[in-house]
């Protein structure tokens, strides 16, 4: 695949002030930000929160209520024509033809960009698909399908590259595999903007990521930065026990800080470390409650 290493040094994606809004649901209330390029760029929040909403603006599907919204300079979605060759999205449905192959599938695709069909065969091999170019889409895994939509996004060897729940329920090998793909595109010069559920993808791949809550944004870091954040909370300890049991224990509160010095003089204790503060610690801080508190798919509802 062409690397897109001629990035300009201006950042791809803009927003300044955006505002959207269906009837009286406002789904995104003045969210400013800038992406920097070759970033891998992380958008999280619960459902509802306006992820989608965002996504589907980025991308010309939606036009925003006021505010701006710039990619690769051009403003969208008025100019959205002049960058639609320079973006692309992985969205959050499988939406493959099953009864054809992995190779037809993109060749179909390789039409309508006014691509040649070869481009078909070496987007498959940049997603470790090569070997099963030939194999009907209906015989394939979860993970092998995701890498599949991956791959019809890289057809155009896009500038800024969107990512709708990149890993959703993919096995963690797979999530690894696309991890591994995602980071070689953003190390390539390729902007990755991307929403998730998943603190892990966030905290791993993300060299920044921003928060939004009821349509607004409430942090926007580095994942270092926003969990550093938080460390001023009282220390914590997690021990396993000689019976494999596992207790937590917060050192500020005296029932927890003697019974930590009456297991270690039983010498009861296995193993011991202090709990950091992670990102779903920082997310529950700023928003309220976890992610995890989502069990309906993310749609966003708009």
């Amino acid at each position: 695949m062409r690397a897109a290493s001629a990035i300009s040094t201006r950042s791809p994606v803009e927003i300044e002030d955006l505002t959207k809004d269906y009837g009286d649901v406002r789904a995104l209330d003045g969210v400013s930000l800038q992406t920097a390029p070759g970033e891998i760029f992380g958008l999280l929040g619960h459902n509802g929160a306006g992820k989608s909403t965002m996504i589907r603006i980025l991308t010309g599907r939606a036009k925003p209520t006021s505010g701006r919204v710039r990619v690769l300079g051009h403003d969208v979605p008025r100019d959205l024509q002049a960058v639609r060759g320079q973006i692309n999205l992985v969205a959050d449905t499988p939406n493959v033809y099953e009864r054809a192959t992995a190779k037809e599938n993109l060749e179909l695709f390789c039409g309508l960009y006014g691509l040649p069909r070869s481009r078909a065969l070496e987007a498959l091999e940049h997603v470790r698909l090569g070997s099963v170019a030939e194999r009907k889409v209906k015989t394939f895994s979860t993970g092998m399908r995701q890498r599949l939509l991956l791959a019809r996004a890289l057809l155009n060897s896009p500038r800024v590259l969107f990512l709708d729940e990149p890993t959703r329920g993919l096995d963690p090998r797979s999530a690894r595999d696309l991890h591994q793909t995602v980071t070689a595109l953003a190390a390539g010069g390729t902007t990755i903007f991307l929403t998730t559920h998943n603190m892990n993808d966030a905290d791993e791949l993300c060299q920044r990521v921003a928060f939004l809550a009821e349509g607004r944004l409430v942090a926007l870091d580095t994942p270092r930065a926003l969990k550093l954040s938080l460390t001023n909370r009282a220390p914590e300890v997690e021990v396993v026990l000689d019976d494999g049991t596992q207790a937590r224990l917060k050192l500020d509160k005296p029932p927890d800080a003697a019974a930590l010095q009456e297991l270690i003089a039983a010498s009861r204790i296995r193993s011991m470390h202090s709990l950091e503060p992670t990102l779903a610690d920082v997310f529950i801080h700023l928003a309220g409650r976890s992610l995890e508190d989502d069990r309906a798919e993310e749609t966003d509802q708009w």
